[in-house]
Parts: C-alpha cells; structure tokens; sequence
C-alpha cells in the first residue's frame, strides 16, 4: 500500500489561530510577532467523500471499555443517532457540528459506527511506523465505504507522534473484489480501490500538553491560568476525541489530497486544523473561548451527543460563511 499522509501539527504549534473569524497557524515563536492571514479554504476540486460511510475502529493497545465508549459514542452522535429527532441538528449537537462539512459542495458525508477491532497483544509491536499504521488499517477490511481508524494506547510509540502530529488521515489503496467509481478495475471486475484512513494517539502518557490541550496545560506557548476540565473525565481519551474530530473533517473534505485546503498540499490546512486552538466565541492564543461549564462537575463542553454525552469539539472552517464556526453560537 502506498499512503499519502495529511499530518495534523500539534494543537499547541496552532494556537495562533485566533478568535472564531479565523487566522492561520503559526509556532509559539511568531505568535507576537505575526499578523496571520484569514482562513481561506481552495477546492482544488479532487474527489470528496460522499455519501454513506461506516468508520471502524482498531484499537491497538489496552483501553477499557469506558474509554472505547467515548470514542465510540462520538461517532454515533455524528448522525445524531441516539440525539432524539427533536436535537438531533440542533446546535450545540455533535450532529450540527458535522452538518457543516455537507457544505464542501459537492461533499455530503454521513458517518456511522461499523466494526470495532481489538489488538491488545501489540501485534506489530509498541513502535509503529506510518507503513505499520496502513497495515493495521487494512485489517478493518477497508473498501468505498468505510473510513479505517487506528488508535493507539498512551504506551505506543507512532513515528513523529507528539513531536509534530496528534494523528494523521490518508489514503491507501487495497485489491477489490468489485469494480467501484474510484478504483482502477483490470477488466475482470478486480482493481485496486482507494481507501481513506487515519490514525489517533491517546496522548494521556507522552504529551498531554501538545494533544490534550485545552484539558492540561501547555508546555509551550501562551498560559490561561487553568486546564479545562473534561468532560468525560479523561484528559487522554477527550484529547483523542478532539484529534479525531479534526481528521475526520480533513479525511471527508479533503481525502486524497485534493479537495479543500489551504497551504501546500504536503501540508494542509484542512477544515478543521486551519481553526485550530478555538473552541468557543472569543478565543485568542492560550484561550479556547467560552464554553459552557457543568455546574456539577465543571466539566467543559460545547456539544451533546448519544444519551446526553459532552464533547468539547474544535471549530471548524464554514465555506458558507468563510469563518471558524464553533458549536456554540
């Protein structure tokens, strides 16, 4: 398999997008120093996700079912699945949030939880490189329809991983049994299709500061005075949740490199990562915006999903609009 990686610089190497009218990625360096230019996504009309998709997980590494629960909720409240039809769009959803991608004409993807896999045995070991991140994806059995995703445990290594990504979405391609619009067939109603994929590290253990923030305090860069807290009562898996959300918006408007983006193409800002660092109204550099905060547990979150679940979900570029657009308005 040959994988085209679009790599998703840490959250903290990004916080120099601005409030939600958006501005472009800068390192902490030239945060002061910079005046960025606004957020302006090209479609550079290559194809686009269409349709309906199931994303199946591969877990590799050890998770407890709760932490495999958020992640696999988030997915489920994509399509409001669960919401109830009364919430199901209405903002702050999980569901409205994503709504915002079927406006990357002609992209209209619909996301739904498929087949989850469970590798606790580390069966290509705790390093991984990003042509053993391909290989795992294609275990999940990858074709048109699916998205693949790996996650690995906080004890993973990945290549790269902390030091200039949080994950990364590509593609990759595989050998199908049918003939599909985007594979090259042989004749014989066999070809190599494409799939996309990506991949996500729970940052709990290696660097929390770069790919959980805005829940623990970065190493680097502008302070707020205190990590928010999450709203599932776990750094890593609500770091993971956020990294997700950005490769997700990236695999579905941007999946094989051309679709929409901004920058060069060997390093994209995509729908989400071109928003990078705000969460709320008002958000500047070492501040994530306002959010809204559980009276009980002073969790943050700005978006509900299944059976009321809270996600805190980074703003994501509206080509309607041609601004960061958060969950909550």
């Amino acid at each position: 398999m040959t994988a085209m990686p679009h790599r998703l610089v840490p959250f903290l190497l990004l916080l120099a997008a601005a409030a939600a009218t958006g501005a472009g990625a800068a390192t902490p360096r030239q945060l002061f120093l910079v005046s960025q230019p606004p957020v302006t996504l090209t479609n550079h009309h290559g194809q686009l996700l269409t349709g309906n998709y199931s994303v199946n997980l591969l877990w590799y590494g050890r998770f407890t079912p709760a932490q495999r629960a958020v992640l696999a909720d988030f997915i489920l409240s994509l399509s409001g699945s669960g919401s109830g039809p009364a919430s199901a769009l209405v903002p702050p959803s999980v569901a409205s949030w994503w709504a915002t991608t079927a406006r990357y004409h002609p992209g209209a993807a619909r996301l739904s939880l498929g087949r989850q896999v469970l590798d606790t045995s580390l069966s290509l070991g705790r390093r991984l490189s990003e042509s053993s991140l391909a290989s795992l994806a294609a275990r999940l059995g990858p074709h048109r329809g699916t998205v693949a995703v790996v996650v690995t445990a906080p004890d993973v290594l990945v290549d790269g991983f902390c030091l200039s990504r949080c994950g990364l979405h590509a593609s990759a391609t595989t050998t199908t049994s049918t003939s599909t619009p985007n594979a090259t067939t042989n004749g014989r109603g066999h070809g190599r299709g494409r799939f996309a994929y990506a991949w996500v590290g729970n940052p709990a253990e290696q660097c929390p500061g770069e790919c959980s923030w805005p829940f623990h305090q970065p190493l680097y860069g502008p302070q707020q005075a205190a990590p928010l807290v999450s709203p599932n009562a776990d750094v890593g898996m609500d770091g993971t949740v956020i990294t997700l959300a950005t490769l997700l918006a990236g695999a579905v408007t941007n999946p094989y490199g051309g679709g929409f983006f901004q920058g060069p193409a060997e390093a994209p800002l995509e729908a989400v990562s071109a928003c990078a660092g705000v969460f709320g109204a008002g958000a500047y550099p070492g501040y994530p915006g306002q959010v809204r905060v559980d009276a009980a547990t002073g969790a943050s979150y700005n978006a509900v999903g299944v059976a009321g679940r809270r996600f805190l979900l980074p703003a994501m570029w509206d080509p309607e609009t041609a601004q960061c657009s958060t969950p909550l308005v």
